[in-house]
């Protein structure tokens, strides 16, 4: 199967190429490289033994994006093009917007020109809002308390409209909970553009020595130990349940929903004392104020996956922090630029 795969260069994006082409898949990648490095390219080639096609556009780019599909014979999309982080999305919710959102409509413009019908969509827990409980079920009712957020659920409304308009399409809505890790090799992982914002590359860059301590934000949750609970999955995970989900439903018509976690939440105290032992380093912290929008805690019930999908995040909190920490120190600066 060929399949168009947005934003593949990136985190997520990069480790899922790797887990489709062992699984016999035909990804050709399509990234502006905004966030990203063109020094994965090689990487993904020397793990795999295949070099994949790389197309640098902008998803909002039609005309190049139905030329790529038609080129390559396109059956399938893989969406993860987006801009991800939640304090510039304040900063800068235009362009979120139009990233995003305006960006995603004209991927699915372009799709439908050329006649493909089968989209998996990279979605994210942050569409739940604050949920009255956990774990997080798929029916709970949806809500965004930032732009990025907010993005986010237009997009899955957008898409959900279009298949209902469109019943002969395959659109997926995988929303991903707190991905970590890398590859075991540690030639890929997550190299994150500035100050990081999400917590294992935080704690991993403390580690290697490029930030002097870790800010843990807010001390006062109602959780066992007064910091934020999230569930934290293995991107090699999180990559094999793209593949389930276009096996499995991607030429099943209809809209399709999951949860892609794995149902366990751990605290920030906790994955400092599990990359403590991983990486045998002191993590120096320092306990501050909550940051606005931060919810207490957040896991998934991902029973619906294990179900539908036969897919499961089996990867301990142990492989994720061993990873992140074999990634970092063999790479101390991320990929380096050409």
């Amino acid at each position: 199967m060929k399949v168009l795969v947005t934003g593949g260069m990136g985190y997520i994006g990069s480790h899922t190429c790797v887990q489709m082409i062992e699984a016999g898949m035909t990804p050709i990648i399509f990234d502006n490289l905004y966030n990203s490095k063109a020094t994965v390219l090689p990487r993904l080639e020397n793990l795999t033994g295949a070099a994949p096609k790389f197309v640098q556009g902008d998803i909002r780019d039609k005309a190049l994006l139905v030329e790529t599909m038609r080129e390559h014979a396109i059956e399938a999309v893989i969406h993860f093009a987006g801009l991800k982080a939640v304090g510039e999305s304040v900063q800068k919710p235009l362009e979120y917007y139009d990233n995003n959102v305006n960006g995603t409509l004209v991927l699915v413009d372009a799709m439908r020109e050329v006649g493909i019908k089968s989209l998996v969509f990279s979605s994210s827990a942050t569409v739940y809002g604050d949920p009255a409980s956990v774990p997080i079920l798929e029916s709970f009712p949806t809500s965004a308390t930032n732009p990025y957020g907010r993005s986010k659920l237009m997009v899955e409304e957008c898409l959900t409209d279009f298949q209902t308009a469109n019943p002969d399409w395959s659109i997926t809505l995988l929303r991903y909970f707190n991905p970590v890790g890398s590859h075991p090799s540690g030639d890929l992982g997550e190299d994150p553009q500035g100050i990081p914002n999400n917590l294992m590359p935080f704690i991993s860059q403390v580690a290697v020595g490029r930030r002097e301590h870790l800010s843990v934000f807010g001390s006062d949750y109602p959780t066992h130990d007064g910091t934020g609970v999230r569930d934290y999955i293995h991107v090699m995970d999180l990559a094999d349940g793209h593949i389930a989900a276009l096996n499995k439903v991607g030429n099943k018509s209809g809209l399709h929903i999951y949860n892609l976690g794995t149902g366990n939440g751990l605290s920030v105290l906790d994955m400092v004392k599990a990359f403590e032992a991983a990486s045998d380093k002191e993590i120096p912290y320092q306990l501050v104020d909550r940051r606005q929008g931060d919810i207490a805690e957040c896991w998934a019930d991902p029973s619906k996956a294990r179900k539908e999908l036969e897919w499961s995040a089996d990867r301990t909190v142990d492989e994720m922090t061993r990873d992140t920490w074999n990634w970092q120190s063999k790479n101390p600066q991320g990929y380096p630029d050409l």
